[in-house]
């Protein structure tokens, strides 16, 4: 009897394991719809690894972006947009979900996601929508088939290429051979959608773009455009461990990695400099697909009504704080461009100050086809922060990372990110946290974790990182098999390896004469152990 019950108990332990992070309901996609609102026509135009600052409206030095200008001067720029995971897959599935990583499972590039997981255009499509998908989706290796919830789908395996190969593309389920360079290609389906399609339908196309992804690859007229320019060395770039001794052991030592300004890609990238040229020049093919939707909408007179939505999946890091790529809870990985336009309902030259972040995508798209929330989605609608509206909002957004086998170098952690602070807890590894006052550092140079003056602050940010983690079901840690292998190389040339921070390493005992004598032995003759 005894042992039965203790069995009964275990399975039901086991099996709540099993559904800790698959909170949401089985699909009920009829949504309860908003009194009086008018459904919008929506296009949302996403880019791969798109920084916030690499715009030409930003007072870039040389980047040419006249389409994304045109947003931010005739609609609304959200400067201070955030991903809540830093990573392609995890990203771009918190943007159809409306959840965090830790709810939606996707934690890295290689694992698929959950088949029951319900996208935003699932809701849009029973409310009515017309519906399409063009690009990457990478969620779930080389799988491309069609996804629930869009009419229309194009799609390719895993990152996909810039120029064709065999591989091909996925239209409604049937493989297609590829003709021309990806960014445009992709903006040819999608605007060919858009041209045979009636009018007797709200619709919502959704251009998921490659670019722009290393390695970088511009279409053949934009190569060469930025040859004489150069990055300028960030500030952040030197080595650390002088500047700021607080700063943490493993991102000192991930100079010298794959992710590492010592050791880019095992050697395989000999000049960042270059590398962003190539990157510049790789987005300008984007800007001009935003310039020929829009061409549409003008000559269609849609313009006007038609919600456009521009934003990066994740940042990326040129060399700051010693590293490149993303992954990281600094502003350069996780902060991207989010731009907003059409004119019935935003006022031109609108600058949202809030911090919005990917979770918030579904929810807004949701509201803006009229209809409410659903409960289990973490995100918010910023449609009314757009709209120049007073509502209350949040005060801090959780950011999280898990660690991967395939790049082990970057370690679990979880950061709140609020108007002010950031704070940056990292887990499984002997290191320090960190803290940084963003206002008056905004470039993230001085760790303010052991500051007397700042433990207050460091204390409410913790407790507000769990109670975001235990509202979410987020108090657990996501694990998946193990695929793909692993980029765990350093190189000799590269800089050493770091010492533990120094808070860390207690001071060596000095001798004293007394000390000097030898010890008794442990263990004496005749003495038993």
């Amino acid at each position: 009897m005894i042992r039965t019950k203790c069995l009964c108990i275990w399975l039901v332990a086991f099996f709540a394991i099993l559904t800790i992070g698959s909170s949401q309901p089985a699909p009920n996609l009829n949504l309860d719809r908003i009194p009086d609102a008018k459904p919008r026509n929506i296009i949302f135009i996403l880019a791969d690894d798109h920084r916030y600052d690499a715009m030409g409206f930003m007072g870039h030095p040389f980047l040419e972006t006249p389409h994304m200008d045109f947003l931010a001067t005739n609609g609304v720029h959200l400067k201070n947009a955030f991903v809540t995971t830093s990573l392609c897959s995890p990203s771009r599935a918190s943007i159809l979900t409306g959840l965090y990583a830790h709810k939606h499972r996707v934690v890295d590039n290689l694992n698929p996601i959950a088949p029951n997981t319900v996208f935003f255009s699932q809701y849009l499509k029973k409310a009515g929508y017309e519906t399409a998908f063009f690009g990457k989706w990478h969620m779930g290796g080389d799988n491309d088939n069609p996804k629930p919830g869009f009419d229309r789908w194009v799609s390719f395996r895993g990152q996909g290429t810039y120029q064709p190969t065999k591989a091909g593309l996925n239209v409604d389920g049937k493989r297609v051979e590829r003709k021309g360079y990806i960014t445009d290609e992709l903006t040819d389906y999608a605007v060919d959608w858009l041209e045979s399609r009636k009018l007797d339908k709200p619709f919502m196309a959704y251009i998921s773009h490659k670019a722009v992804h290393a390695d970088f690859e511009p279409a053949e007229r934009h190569k060469g455009r930025y040859k004489d320019k150069k990055l300028p060395t960030p500030p952040t770039q030197a080595e650390i461990a002088e500047a700021d001794p607080d700063k943490p052991m493993w991102l000192k030592n991930q100079r010298n990695s794959w992710h590492g300004v010592d050791y880019p890609y095992h050697g395989q990238l000999q000049d960042i400099s270059q590398f962003y040229i190539s990157y510049c020049e790789t987005l300008l093919a984007v800007d001009e697909g935003i310039g020929r939707v829009l061409d549409f909408l003008r000559k269609k007179n849609l313009l006007e009504n038609t919600i456009v939505v521009y934003m990066g999946d994740n940042g990326f890091l040129f060399g700051e704080h010693g590293l490149i790529d993303k992954r990281v809870a600094y502003e350069e990985s996780m902060r991207v461009p989010l731009l907003m336009h059409c004119p019935q309902i935003f006022k031109p030259g609108t600058v949202v100050e809030q911090v919005v972040a990917n979770i918030d995508i579904a929810p807004t798209f949701l509201e803006a086809a009229g209809l409410k929330t659903p409960e289990h989605m973490d995100g918010t609608s910023f449609l009314p922060v757009a709209r120049g509206e007073s509502i209350p909002w949040r005060d801090a957004l959780l950011y999280e990372y898990y660690w991967e086998r395939t790049f082990p170098q970057t370690p679990t952690m979880h950061a709140v990110r609020g108007d002010q602070y950031k704070y940056i807890r990292y887990q499984g590894l002997w290191d320090t946290d960190e803290l940084y006052d963003l206002k008056a550092d905004p470039s993230e140079t001085r760790n303010l974790i052991r500051s007397p003056e700042h433990k207050q602050v460091v204390a409410k940010m913790n407790k507000q990182m769990f109670d975001i983690l235990e509202e979410t079901d987020g108090m657990y840690m996501p694990l998946n098999r193990d695929r793909g292998g692993q980029n765990n190389l350093r190189s000799e040339d590269g800089s050493e390896t770091a010492d533990f921070p120094p808070h860390l390493v207690k001071p060596a005992r000095k001798v004293q004469p007394t000390d000097a004598a030898p010890k008794a032995e442990l263990n004496p003759p005749g003495k038993k152990r």
